[in-house]
């Protein structure tokens, strides 16, 4: 609201400058009329002078030639020179040869007296005089004035521009007769005088003006540096603004992530405390069965679930510390993940990778926290088909990456949640915490610098996830 009060309080004070340089320019024009009219009356007196003349030669002699006399006697101003046809000078009035009169018009006095056509004085058809003549003492004083008045004028223009660029040019729009508010170094320059003329042109109508022998001159004028800068001004604070919002949110973001790394962390670590203390003990409860005579098969599947609660401790111990990579087979990994899944699901699933088991395809990988991705997907896939369908794992071998497609045949994923499903808390389960996918991220993203998101899915076809792993640590 205040830059655009201001702009029109500035096109206001342009409006009335211009109101003024239209005036300024009807005063000039108003002169320069003035002082064509005193050429014209002069050259009516240099006619009249050339009558008299004549008359005071042909009239007879009898007459009274003081009326002749007192016309040629009263022009106190009029400079006149009067030759013979061979431009031998007769008589003079109101010019100073100085010491040495010229005898014949010739030269550059000559030239003087040629700016307005000579006038023949033509007494007979044997005799004739020519009378020259120029610019009274006067009329040259007014033209001087003009011309000062009409300098005065385009400097008016300029310095009374408030503030705004000014360029004035002629009718053709080439010529430059001044400009004000515009550095002087690149008005020089041609091609910058053409693009600012249109520039100017586009941003306000130019004012027409009528200079003196009919000239015109257009006046064009843009907003002033100040209007300008307020313009962009709100720009800049909005943006500013924008910016202290924009840093202010990732600061927030930062923290926040940051507080709910610590959260993991610290959640983690307390699991894996937990669990190390019963664990050690059910470790001592199986040596003392095998001491027992117990099943041997038993103790075995025994040894087995204590195996894997020492995965899962030192999975959750290894939360918020930097994960070792050692360079294993993938497919091997994949294997034996699948393998114990396959132990531990329904039968009506049914595996399938697209390698065989001594393939081999090498990534840097920590294989505890790898198999707990895969452990994930499998999870959440079979929870998806209702503990009926088929997973397959397609692992495709790059020259700087590793990729494998997980593809289950469940329910699958709206296109919407492509990205919330790996937010923490999100689940499609009745009882779940929604910590699977989130946790695979961050070992994918975080520990093994790849990454992990939903290639495709279709409702009720099924989903794909796609990891990408790097073949160099």
């Amino acid at each position: 609201m205040l830059v655009r009060k201001f702009a029109e309080n500035e096109r206001t004070n342009v409006t009335i400058w211009a109101n003024a340089i239209q005036n300024n320019a009807r005063l000039v024009s108003y002169a320069d009329e003035f002082f064509e009219n005193v050429r014209i009356e002069e050259g009516k007196r240099a006619e009249l002078l050339a009558e008299t003349y004549k008359r005071i030669v042909n009239d007879n002699e009898s007459k009274d030639l003081t009326f002749y006399v007192n016309i040629i006697r009263n022009n106190s101003t009029i400079p006149v020179i009067v030759t013979t046809e061979k431009n031998q000078i007769i008589n003079s009035v109101n010019v100073d040869f100085g010491d040495n009169q010229p005898k014949y018009l010739k030269g550059s006095l000559k030239d003087e007296f040629s700016i307005y056509q000579p006038i023949d004085i033509i007494y007979s058809a044997e005799d004739k005089h020519i009378l020259y003549y120029k610019e009274s003492i006067i009329f040259t004083e007014l033209r001087n004035v003009l011309d000062n008045l009409i300098e005065s004028f385009f400097s008016d223009i300029v310095t009374n521009s408030v503030s705004v660029p000014v360029i004035i040019t002629d009718s053709s729009r080439q010529q430059i007769y001044a400009f004000g508010n515009i550095d002087s170094t690149k008005m020089q320059d041609v091609v910058f005088v053409d693009r600012k003329i249109q520039r100017m042109n586009v941003d306000n109508k130019p004012i027409k003006i009528r200079l003196p022998d009919d000239r015109k001159a257009y006046i064009f004028y843009t907003d002033s540096a100040v209007l300008t800068q307020i313009k962009f001004y709100p720009v800049i604070q909005f943006t500013v603004i924008g910016l202290f919002f924009i840093i202010a949110y990732l600061m927030f973001s930062t923290a926040r992530k940051s507080e709910q790394n610590q959260v993991w962390v610290g959640m983690s670590k307390e699991t894996a405390h937990q669990l190390g203390t019963p664990l050690s003990s059910m470790l001592a409860w199986v040596e003392l069965l095998k001491m027992k005579d117990v099943d041997e098969e038993a103790i075995s599947e025994i040894e087995k679930d204590l195996h894997r609660l020492e995965v899962i401790t030192e999975r959750f111990s290894k939360i918020g510390s930097p994960a070792v990579l050692e360079i294993r087979n993938v497919v091997s990994v994949l294997y034996d993940s699948m393998e114990y899944i396959k132990r531990r699901t329904s039968k009506k699933i049914n595996y399938h990778i697209n390698l065989n088991p001594d393939d081999v395809i090498t990534a840097p990988l920590n294989q505890n926290l790898f198999s707990w991705v895969f452990e994930n997907l499998c999870k959440n896939a079979i929870d998806a088909m209702n503990g009926e369908g088929s997973i397959s794992i397609e692992i495709k071998d790059r020259s700087q990456h590793v990729i494998i497609d997980f593809t289950d045949s469940g329910k699958g994923i709206a296109k919407a949640n492509y990205k919330t499903v790996f937010n923490p808390g999100y689940t499609s389960k009745k009882r779940g915490w929604g910590l699977g996918l989130s946790l695979s991220k961050r070992i994918i993203n975080d520990y093994h610098s790849g990454k992990i998101f939903v290639k495709s899915s279709s409702l009720n076809h099924g989903t794909t996830f796609r990891i990408v792993l790097k073949k160099t640590i």
